[in-house]
């Protein structure tokens, strides 16, 4: 089975990193200093708690073209890259390609419906701390790394398919913590909760989760935010407990101290924001259907300045 990954940074060059050294048939696309140096020294996976883990060869190019029709294609971009990614693709999809999205937000799967059909397209859940410290090197904090796959409606809605077995197979002899949901939308929405709180206050308070979570006025501000989401995917019909914005309040308190997110990266180092799809996208759809959502709002208005990057300001 041959595997594409389309972006090789944080979330992609970790868990096709995870496959290739595993020995699945790994193809990434990457680009810039991260291309040359996977090409010359390959990829490295650090990690203080667990120990590094290095593929000394990767198969490695800009061009997908050149990868050939692929059995599976991992999306991997940023989310503003959507849809050019998708276009990048469509000569390696074929009409058996499974296409995986390990994006943030909940809306990425709609884009690749548009651009692939409902049955290519299955639903994908990471749940990893990863961010490039310096080209060719993924670094991953904590020892988190999950990633939940699922069949979305349809004639395959929740069912084990084969695709889904092949996939939960080898993400589980590459030592991924790896499992199928039944119902994949909910689990996007599971982790959209976390994520908007997550990215909302580390980026805004150029802070790590430790500290926020520590102190009484910012740990209700995390909390508001991950109640919001709530509110709005019950509104949308996601089966998401009521007090769900709490249960992710106590998973907060167990995550580690340093842990931050790749939205708070991206500040730091003067890249684009995904703000607009993180908590814009709560406004947005809480708009649609009536709920306020204040502190998102606050979040995406107290970005805005920043969310096209330093390099197009």
């Amino acid at each position: 089975m041959k595997i594409a990954v389309m972006g090789s940074g944080g979330v992609g060059g970790f868990y096709g990193g995870r496959l290739a050294h595993s020995g699945c048939d790994v193809h990434f696309v990457a680009r810039g200093a991260h291309l040359a140096a996977m090409r010359k020294h390959g990829l490295t996976i650090e990690n203080a708690a667990q120990g590094n883990l290095h593929i000394p060869k990767v198969n490695v190019t800009h061009d997908p073209a050149t990868i050939g029709r692929a059995d599976l294609v991992i999306i991997a971009v940023k989310l503003k890259d959507t849809d050019s990614a998708a276009e990048a693709v469509k000569s390696i999809v074929g009409p058996d390609t499974a296409v995986l999205s390990l994006q943030n937000g909940v809306i990425k799967d709609d884009i690749l419906r548009r651009h692939f059909g409902e049955q290519r397209v299955m639903g994908g859940v990471a749940y990893v701390a990863t961010h490039i410290s310096r080209p060719g090197v993924i670094d991953q904090v904590g020892t988190m790394q999950r990633l939940v796959i699922g069949e979305y409606g349809g004639e395959h809605g929740g069912k084990r398919t084969p695709r889904v077995e092949w996939l939960l197979k080898a993400l589980l002899h590459a030592g991924v913590q790896a499992e199928v949901s039944a119902d994949i939308r909910c689990t996007l929405w599971e982790k959209y909760t976390f994520l908007v709180g997550l990215s909302g206050t580390t980026t805004t308070m150029r802070s790590a989760i430790g500290p926020i979570r520590a102190n009484p006025q910012t740990r209700a501000f995390l909390h508001d935010l991950m109640i919001e989401v709530v509110a709005v995917g019950r509104a949308h019909g996601v089966a998401l407990p009521a007090d769900y914005g709490d249960d992710r309040l106590i998973f907060a308190d167990g995550v580690p101290a340093t842990m931050t997110s790749s939205m708070h990266h991206d500040l730091e180092r003067g890249n684009a924001l995904e703000v607009e799809w993180l908590s814009g996208g709560v406004v947005t759809l809480g708009k649609a259907v009536g709920v306020p959502t204040p502190a998102n709002r606050a979040v995406w208005d107290v970005l805005a300045l920043h969310a096209d990057g330093k390099r197009d300001a």
